[in-house]
């Protein structure tokens, strides 16, 4: 396979994983919101993760990128390992970010990005046939791409 469709492949999982959720949140509102921290609240007063991380978000982004990956060629379980390695490293970016009190949904450039894209093309690079030119390549792509979004995602949808 091409240097390129496999970049791309990598790409693809990545804005799948971490568009999905936004986009089931806005279909479905506040149904099936489970927050992923149970609402725990931790000494400093915050969250741990936040309300914007949710049970819902963590399957539904697992679930299409396991679709995703297959309609690539790509086995299921490379998509659904993908988007969870993703997710979580997300799900992470957010609790340093309410340690730094932040807001939910505030954009803190790098750290939004480099883990949920980084950390995910790293693990699998392998399994999706990328090197290491290639993992810098879409996490530079997926940065701009989400920086791009943020527009987006703020929007009222009606």
């Amino acid at each position: 396979m091409s240097t390129g469709i496999e970049t791309a492949r990598a790409l693809a999982l990545l804005v799948t994983a971490n568009a999905v959720p936004v986009i089931v949140a806005r279909l479905t509102n506040e149904r099936w919101a489970a927050p992923l921290d149970f609402g725990c609240v931790l000494p400093d007063g915050e969250r741990l993760f936040g309300s914007h991380k949710t049970w819902r978000g963590l399957a539904s982004g697992i679930v299409a990128s396991a679709v995703a990956a297959q309609i690539m060629q790509l086995p299921a379980w490379v998509g659904a390992g993908f988007a969870a390695v993703s997710l979580l490293a997300d799900a992470l970016s957010s609790l340093v970010k309410r340690r730094m009190k932040l807001a939910p949904g505030a954009e803190f450039l790098g750290v939004d990005q480099l883990g949920e894209a980084l950390l995910p093309l790293v693990l699998f690079a392998e399994a999706l046939s990328i090197d290491t030119e290639q993992v810098i390549i879409v996490t530079l792509i997926f940065v701009m791409v989400d920086v791009a979004a943020v527009r987006l995602r703020r929007r009222t949808w009606q």
